[in-house]
């Protein structure tokens, strides 16, 4: 073990790591499960998943051992879609998706020209998120580069994995809320320049939809991300039906939605389409073939009224793709993870599929790190990885407690955590291997 003393941290209790995908593996074999592991870091990336009673001893002295026992170890929760000016119009009622924007979104968004402003909302994004578990995210900024510039110091000081980019909008929003193509150009790109790259940030191009992008715009956006290779794309596809409606309107030339997207060059490895509901048979093709991937949003899907993710078409239909898992705040209705997984397993149950607990807590770490491709660095707990790891207490409420004394076994404990589990059941965050949170006594 390589590190001095003061580098090493080591985290005691009932490690949980993914060994296999429960998709395509037996779920429940899909979990490797130390029932008294130990989870050792060595200056924030895992050095090694033990049995605690083997490596105790050989922890080097001075080392920091937390003492979780009882409680579950996983991996960090990652939140692939997230709007982070939204928190403040988070359970705003009455609305569906383009009277949403306009009654609730842009006006909040209006206001994230002040770094100021915008530095007070991060904080309270970044320290809601680890309060809940959440220990990286792709997060939409505003149009005004200073509101990106906000997110990502204020992660900086974290050492957060962020993935994040200011939006492009360029019609159809107030003019508070609009750019051009050269403008959008041209602060995303020296973002990119400032930011990408910097610590654990990365960038995300970003135009908000294809309805408040002019084709001049969404063709500036293909092109940056050419000139970028590395950086990533996230944008939203198929969330409503009037949404679709109107975006056939405007780009009557393409195929469909996706297909607006992919005349643009923003399709790929990287590119993260949030929603994706309403998909047809040739936009789940493209996106099969291309890499790219789909954020399921189901809080904010069922919130706004849009309609029903096909999870088990995503992932066994003839043409499966990259899903991962999302709290879409300020659409969506909470940032616990956990709860965010419950309404994941009640849209499938609508649709006749029973999502297997381990298939819901893999879409919340590994499948949003693939959404992203940086499974080669988080979404896990295995050697090499960064150190993002969430506390679960298994006991948070009385609730909780009288249920657990008759859980069978882990697959049932797991799941009555994601059905009845929220904020409180979060013991501890850790973040490249540092402490973020802990729950009050």
């Amino acid at each position: 073990m390589t590190g001095s003393p003061s580098t090493v941290r080591a985290l005691r209790g009932h490690v949980l790591q993914f060994s296999g995908d429960p998709f395509t593996d037996a779920p429940e074999a899909a979990i490797t499960d130390w029932s008294d592991g130990l989870v050792v870091i060595v200056d924030g990336i895992i050095h090694s998943v033990v049995q605690a009673e083997d490596m105790i001893s050989a922890l080097p002295e001075g080392a920091v051992i937390e003492d979780y026992r009882g409680k579950f170890i996983l991996p960090g929760f990652i939140d692939c879609h997230a709007h982070y000016p939204q928190s403040e119009v988070i359970s705003s009622y009455g609305t569906q998706l383009i009277e949403w924007l306009n009654k609730y979104t842009f006006p909040a968004e209006s206001k994230f020209h002040d770094k100021d402003y915008a530095l007070n909302a991060a904080e309270v994004y970044l320290n809601e998120s680890f309060r809940n578990g959440i220990t990286s995210a792709s997060v939409y900024c505003t149009v005004h580069p200073e509101s990106a510039e906000a997110l990502f110091e204020r992660a900086s000081a974290y050492d957060m994995r962020i993935v994040a980019g200011k939006v492009l909008m360029d019609r159809h929003a107030p003019d508070t809320l609009r750019d051009t193509a050269q403008k959008g150009y041209d602060d995303s790109k020296k973002l990119i320049e400032t930011w990408h790259g910097k610590g654990r940030a990365l960038y995300s191009i970003t135009p908000r939809f294809a309805p408040t992008s002019t084709p001049e715009q969404l063709e500036a956006a293909g092109v940056l991300w050419k000139e970028h290779p590395g950086t990533l794309v996230q944008t939203h596809t198929s969330e409503n039906l009037k949404e679709i409606a109107w975006v056939k309107e405007l780009y009557p030339e393409h195929p469909d939605y996706v297909g607006v997207y992919e005349h643009y060059g923003l399709l790929g490895k990287g590119s993260v389409l949030g929603h994706g509901i309403h998909l047809n048979d040739r936009e789940r093709a493209i996106i099969s073939e291309t890499g790219t991937a789909v954020a399921h949003c189901p809080t904010s899907n069922t919130f706004i009224g849009s309609g029903l993710f096909d999870v088990e078409e995503a992932h066994f239909g003839k043409l499966p793709f990259r899903v991962g898992l999302a709290t879409d705040v300020g659409g969506g209705s909470s940032f616990s993870m956990l709860s965010t997984m419950r309404t994941a397993y009640e849209i499938a149950q609508l649709r006749g599929y029973s999502l297997h607990p381990a298939q819901a807590y893999y879409l919340a770490t590994v499948g949003s790190a693939k959404t992203l491709y940086l499974e080669d660095k988080i979404g896990n707990i295995l050697p090499g990885l960064e150190a993002d790891i969430t506390i679960v207490d298994p006991q948070s409420t009385p609730l909780i407690q009288h249920r657990m004394s008759y859980a069978n076994d882990l697959t049932e404990a797991l799941f009555i955590q994601m059905i009845l589990g929220d904020d409180r059941a979060i013991e501890a965050t850790y973040v490249g291997g540092k402490k973020v949170y802990q729950k009050p006594s």
